[in-house]
C-alpha cells in the first residue's frame, strides 16, 4: 500500500486588481467596522492592506544610546483585504 503523504500546496491569495494605494476603503468587518480611511500599501501576494488610522497598534522601542529616553510608537497594522470594499466620498 502507498502511504498518504500530505502535501501542501501554497494559496494564491491576491488583491482585488480595483484596489489601489491612495484609494478610499470602507471596513466591513472586525473591530475597526464602518471606519473609512486611505490605501497606504499593499501586499499583493499575501492579500493584505494598510489603511490609514485602522487597526493602530503600539510599539515599544529601546532607547538606542545611552541619555536617550524609549519612546511609544504607534502604526497600522495591515488587515485582509476582504475586510475592505470601495468606498465613494459622494454617498
Amino acid at each position: 500500500m502507498k502511504s498518504k503523504t500530505s502535501t501542501t500546496k501554497q494559496k494564491n491569495i491576491t488583491v482585488s486588481k480595483k484596489l489601489k494605494i491612495g484609494d478610499t476603503v470602507k471596513i466591513i468587518s472586525g473591530k475597526e467596522k464602518d471606519s473609512i480611511g486611505k490605501i497606504l500599501k499593499i501586499f499583493r501576494t499575501k492579500g493584505q492592506l494598510i489603511v490609514e488610522n485602522v487597526n493602530c497598534k503600539k510599539k515599544h522601542k529601546k532607547p538606542t544610546q545611552e541619555g536617550n529616553s524609549g519612546e511609544i510608537i504607534e502604526i497600522e497594522k495591515p488587515i485582509h483585504s476582504s475586510n475592505v470594499q470601495p468606498h465613494n466620498d459622494n454617498n
